[in-house]
């Protein structure tokens, strides 16, 4: 078995080499371990690595050593790889998937727990040919979200900063979108505020839209939102991040599915995992068991399905 720690050099505030020091050392604890460690250079260059090393026919352990963003590399390298596992070993700033599994997250700190960790078939979203182990969005959020990189490396603006300044430049523009959802025989649209469709239960920094959703149920929880105005936005965003889209049936549709499409006026962007893609259309489907979750052994989330 092979042991490929992905490292992200900029994801986080830990340096490249405390990174790899801390691999070297978890290794070092599993005597005779057979690891290569591997520093990402390019947007979805992990992907094409552990393709390549899955081709060889052995099995082949992956931990992506970065944030969600490295993580989604990791799992679209490692999609429908029946020889591949794929873990997350936290170095970035969100670290959002991992938030689902509460208080044992913390246990995804620890190299030696993944490394003598178990495997778990989990299902994954397919979005117009790229795949997300946690949450995809289109609307305001993903405009939000997207914009964010525009203001965080402006002088005195960092960090949470950013999503301020984004949102209020985003809800000057408007709230709506021209888009329409088809989903189990039902049409929203023609203008919506936001699609969400979660296989995890937490994205960008902390948002919560749904604590039912699980990634091994073989369905997407999606929350349509419509109908929201400027002035009812900033209050329904808070109950929307706090997992209340319930009491909020006059904005919020919830729907359990496999396959969801949107077709929008024009090209938008779709949050994948908190990473960018533009699309007129999207088709979002669940392709249960689709990747290999290297975990920590014995975690409770597992025992509540």
């Amino acid at each position: 078995m092979k042991h490929l720690f992905v490292v992200n050099p900029v994801a986080g505030r830990a340096k490249p080499e405390e990174k790899i020091r801390m691999i070297h050392e978890a290794a070092g604890r599993h005597g005779g371990l057979d690891f290569e460690i591997y520093v990402t250079a390019a947007p979805m260059d992990a992907a094409e690595k552990i393709r390549a090393e899955a081709a060889k026919g052995g099995e082949v352990r992956v931990y992506a050593c970065g944030g969600d963003g490295t993580l989604n590399e990791c799992v679209n390298g490692s999609a429908l790889q029946p020889n591949v596992a794929v873990t997350h070993f936290p170095c970035g700033t969100g670290n959002d998937f991992i938030r689902m599994f509460g208080e044992d997250r913390a246990r995804f700190f620890d190299l030696g727990e993944l490394i003598d960790g178990e495997v778990r078939p989990i299902d994954l979203i397919r979005v117009n040919g790229r795949y997300a182990v946690n949450i995809c969005s289109m609307g305001i959020d993903a405009r939000v979200g997207t914009d964010v990189h525009k203001y965080s490396g402006l002088p005195l603006i960092g960090g949470p900063a950013g999503y301020v300044v984004s949102l209020g430049v985003n809800y000057v523009k408007g709230v709506r979108q021209r888009m329409t959802v088809s989903v189990e025989g039902m049409t929203c649209g023609p203008e919506l505020n936001m699609v969400c469709l979660c296989n995890g239960r937490f994205y960008g920094g902390g948002f919560n839209p749904t604590n039912d959703a699980r990634p091994d149920d073989g369905l997407m929880d999606a929350l349509i939102v419509s109908g929201v105005g400027r002035a009812r936005l900033p209050g329904l965003v808070m109950s929307y991040a706090r997992a209340k889209y319930r009491a909020l049936p006059q904005y919020v549709t919830f729907v359990r599915t496999r396959r969801l499409e949107v077709e929008c006026a024009r090209r938008e962007v779709i949050n994948i995992d908190g990473e960018a893609e533009w699309a007129e259309r999207a088709v979002f489907e669940l392709v249960p068991g689709a990747l290999n979750f290297l975990c920590p052994r014995g975690m409770e989330f597992w025992r509540e399905a």
